[in-house]
This record gives structure tokens, sequence and C-alpha cells, in this order.
């Protein structure tokens, strides 16, 4: 079989829809359907200002923080950690087993740590690219919460 391998400069969503099918089917087949359903959670202060904000998904019963984002000037001030815990409430709500995310070594890991995360993955800092841990808190299912990355 001969290929032609290309780029997708556009970032087309019908492509992208066709590859998550090709993956989805099988594992929806043995009763792992993906079904990514997003969230998004917005900080705005009393003047109408964007302080932070949260975009995460969730699959097969884990909420995936991709990005939690709070401006500079506003880091310190519990923005992140009520985004988070909000976040977690909804995870909760949607009957998941946790949440995980990721960040890099200069970012927040200190900060997802006194969060109850626990680091369960990490790629080494290499040709001068930095370490990016990987954390995850999972959810005692009967009401607490347990951390565990085993």
């Amino acid at each position: 079989m001969t290929l032609e391998i290309t780029v997708d400069e556009t970032g087309d969503p019908e492509f992208a829809a066709m590859i998550e099918a090709i993956v989805d089917e099988p594992a929806a087949r043995r009763g792992h359907p993906f079904d990514p359903v997003p969230l998004h959670l917005k900080a705005v202060d009393t003047e109408g200002r964007l302080a932070g904000g949260l975009t995460a998904h969730s699959v097969q019963r884990w909420l995936f923080v991709k990005l939690l984002g709070v401006p500079e000037e506003q880091r310190g001030s519990g923005i992140g950690r009520k985004l988070l815990a909000k976040a977690e409430e909804i995870a909760r709500q949607r009957g998941h087993v946790g949440v995980y995310l990721d960040t890099f070594e200069f970012q927040a890991p200190r900060f997802y740590e006194s969060l109850g995360y626990e680091e369960c993955g990490r790629l080494p800092a290499h040709g001068g690219a930095p370490q990016r841990i990987w954390f995850a808190k999972t959810f005692d299912l009967a009401g607490g919460v347990q951390a565990q990355c085993d």
C-alpha cells in the first residue's frame, strides 16, 4: 500500500470528527464510548472584566482540565482555587471518578499538590523543553476525596 501523508493546516473539524469516529466506534462497541462533554468556566469581576477561566472536557467518567488561567496580577487571590473547586463539583455531579490535568515544572505543580492532586506522570526536561507533569485527584465515590495515582 502506498500512502501520502499530508498536514491539515486548516484544522478542519470534519476531518477531526472522522478521526474521532475511528477511535470511538471500537470503544463504544466495548461499552466505553468517548462522547466528550465540554466544560468552560469563566470568572468575571464586579466590573465585568475577565478574572480567569477554565476549559475542560469529560471522557470516560474523568474530567480533563485542559487550561486553567488567571491573569498574573490576580494570582494568589483564590480565583484558580475557586475555578478548580467548581470544576470538581461539576465532575462529581456528572458521576465522574476524578479530575486530571497537566502543568509544566515552571508553572503550578505546587498549587495542584496543595489542592490534593497527586503526580501520576511526567515527561522529562529534554533539549531545552521543560518537564511536563500530570496530576490526578480521584473522588471517593461515597462523597469524600481520595487522591491516588497508582
